[in-house]
């Protein structure tokens, strides 16, 4: 049989009776795979299997532990073959093509009037593949298929609505983390999200180079802000997400980093929570690990540092560790570098502590530029540092590659212990 032959369709069969003859574990998964699809199963073997034995004892499926008889084939819609034995997977076939009922030999597939694909579920879709008589080839098709649905990148979107439960009010708000910005590095399940939205209501920091892969017909709605310049203000961001969910819409709220690190994921996932709109939190990997580690500073590391704080600029910090073996990092803060490192400074950290600031981590813009707390901010401005960028401030800065050699005072691998650091002459 050539897969021309085949005209693909899907057989509903809840309530159905459907007859499987075998008991060994591929009758085991077909009698499964019916009784999932809601169908009423007979198992005719004399001898079960372990699973079909559980089956019948939970009272799933009806087993009759015998020979098989052409009058097993009466009634029945649909008919499984699993014996092992062609000759009478054969003789099942002939009677079923006798009474007209379709009937999968799993001995001989040229043979067989229906054929049994590769099945993966995602979500509300199910995914069947045949690949010309040869299950494994199948197999791998579906897997392949199933996990381009999963990440995201095959379109698992919604486009026409459902007779039962897709209303109005019966959308949803996904606060979705996209990470520093690089599309590679949001989360699979926040890509996948992406793809089902009617609605994406995007930030200036997240992976931007997404967007441009929705459907024609999703919505972008721009609320990114800067420092000091929020065009549209919070409240109002709130109140898009819940006006679009209660329009049955499915939304995504598109941000940088991680929606609960100074993302005010918080405060929108209680406001639409308040007003009865479901909310899902896609954790994002923040900025402020992601972005240090773009330019090699771990922010903490064996011998250097145990612990980390994460502020923003406009934050007090007389309240941080002023130590440098106390990884800090500023968030936001090029506006306010040089008030942030003369506070440091004034809590007890030594002028020498090494600084780095990466702009525009994991882009192609990257840029690192690395000094000391007495020296970064005359630096910053000289370069004509800019947000985004993320500040590490610590002994923690040691370990980059982009560092002086003069910083480098020590053996900072984690194989064998660090050698005690020397003051740099």
């Amino acid at each position: 049989m050539a897969i021309q032959d085949i005209y693909p369709t899907a057989l509903r069969l809840l309530g159905r009776p459907v007859l499987v003859v075998g008991g060994g574990p591929v009758a085991a998964r077909r009698a499964k795979g019916l009784l999932d699809a809601g169908a009423r199963v007979t198992v005719v073997a004399p001898l079960a299997c372990p699973a079909l034995n559980e089956l019948a004892d939970a009272g799933l499926l009806e087993l009759q532990p015998r020979q098989y008889r052409p009058s097993d084939t009466d009634g029945a819609w649909f008919i499984q073959t699993a014996t092992g034995d062609p000759d009478v997977d054969t003789k099942v076939a002939a009677d079923a093509e006798a009474r007209r009922i379709w009937c999968v030999n799993a001995s001989d597939h040229e043979a067989s009037a229906a054929w049994t694909p590769a099945v993966a579920v995602v979500d509300d879709v199910k995914i069947a593949v045949n690949a010309g008589g040869d299950p494994r080839r199948a197999m791998a098709l579906r897997d392949a298929v199933a996990t381009a649905l999963e990440t995201g990148d095959l379109p698992l979107r919604r486009h026409r609505v459902s007779g039962t439960g897709a209303t109005a009010g019966a959308g949803s708000v996904a606060l979705v983390g996209g990470g520093p910005g690089d599309t590679g590095l949001i989360t699979v399940r926040g890509r996948r999200l992406l793809g089902q939205s009617d609605v994406v209501v995007a930030d200036r920091l997240g992976p931007r180079e997404l967007l441009t892969e929705l459907a024609p017909d999703v919505r972008v709605i721009e609320v990114g802000k800067t420092p000091g310049h929020h065009p549209v203000p919070q409240a109002q961001i709130n109140k898009i997400l819940v006006d679009e969910a209660l329009a049955g819409h499915r939304v995504v709220r598109l941000k940088g980093g991680d929606p609960y690190v100074l993302g005010r994921g918080g405060e929108e996932a209680e406001f639409c929570r308040q007003r009865g709109v479901e909310v899902e939190v896609v954790p994002g990997v923040t900025s402020a690990i992601s972005v240090p580690a773009a330019a090699g500073i771990p922010v903490t590391h064996r011998g250097l540092a145990k612990g980390f704080s994460v502020v923003t600029g406009h934050e007090e910090l007389s309240d941080v560790p002023a130590r440098a073996d106390h990884t800090v990092i500023l968030l936001m803060g090029v506006g306010q570098l040089r008030g942030s490192a003369a506070s440091l400074g004034r809590a007890g950290l030594p002028a020498g502590t090494p600084v780095g600031i990466v702009e525009n981590g994991y882009l192609p813009n990257q840029r690192v530029t690395i000094g000391t707390l007495g020296t970064i901010a005359d630096q910053a401005e000289a370069a004509g540092v800019a947000n985004p960028a993320v500040i590490v401030i610590g002994d923690v800065v040691r370990v980059s590659p982009f560092a002086p050699p003069h910083f480098k005072t020590a053996d900072y691998s984690t194989t064998s212990p660090n050698a005690p650091r020397v003051p740099a002459r």
